[in-house]
């Protein structure tokens, strides 16, 4: 059985303090609980080296939202997978959608991204999903086996021993509107499909696929339990320690 895998996603909020306060918080009572679930938390970049020192030889892992698509050299103002995995971080998210829709994020770029992110020795968090007008259309298999197909193109089977997929529906994101559970299963289901029959059931079988959206701990028990829903990728709620917590619960 594959273990459940909470993921924080903090992107734009909280100053160092602040969020060296509320991974402390996250942290200790996770070393007191008998938390089952892999805890993830990503905040902005300027925080990864001192969250990761904070919370060192606990229960929690840290990631990056976001990586350079180059391995270094000028580009200004970017941070490269290398970078990431010497502030003590083990993770990166990559393709959320809010890098596809504000900064242009094409497939290409994402899989370039994709495999630097893995050579550097980083798990990746690999982010898919329709928006409104594509779930509206019925293009949202479309899309989102597009997102797949060429998000992993010349990835092999190895590499993906350390590739999570979040699946976003766009349109639940920061909405308060949520996908159903049965809408969940339906495209986890449909994604874990395309990875079998472009890896085989080694990998599927082990592919962790986290369910990002409005999720919070009022619904997040009922959408765990969905059996290829596999934990959540948590925005609004990771930034207050009480409901993240619930949603951790929530997946035990």
């Amino acid at each position: 059985m594959r273990k459940k895998i909470i993921v924080g996603n903090w992107k734009m909020n909280t100053e160092l303090n602040e969020g060296i306060k509320l991974a402390d918080s996250i942290n200790k009572h996770l070393i007191n609980s008998a938390c089952n679930a892999t805890v993830v938390l990503c905040p902005p970049f300027t925080h990864l080296a001192s969250i990761s020192e904070t919370i060192k030889g606990g229960s929690v892992f840290v990631g990056a939202q976001n990586c350079a698509f180059e391995a270094s050299g000028a580009f200004t103002g970017e941070i490269s997978a290398a970078m990431i995995k010497s502030t003590g971080a083990e993770y990166v998210m990559i393709g959320h959608s809010e890098r596809r829709i504000h900064y242009n994020e094409s497939d290409k770029v994402l899989n370039k991204k994709v495999a630097l992110a893995l050579n550097a020795g980083l798990k990746v968090i690999f982010c898919c999903g329709e928006i409104l007008k594509e779930r509206e259309e019925n293009r949202l298999f479309e899309v989102v086996k597009r997102q797949i197909e060429e998000g992993f193109s010349n990835i092999d089977i190895e590499q993906m021993s350390n590739v999570i997929i979040g699946y976003e529906p766009v349109w639940a994101i920061g909405t308060g509107l949520t996908a159903t559970p049965e809408q969940a299963q339906e495209m986890h289901a449909f994604i874990r499909k395309l990875i079998t029959e472009k890896y085989g059931n080694s990998v599927d079988n082990n592919l962790p696929i986290l369910y990002g959206g409005s999720c919070k701990p009022s619904n997040a028990g009922e959408i765990f339990s969905q059996p290829d829903v596999d934990g959540g990728l948590i925005g609004g709620a990771a930034l207050k320690t009480e409901d993240f917590i619930g949603i951790i619960e929530a997946a035990n």
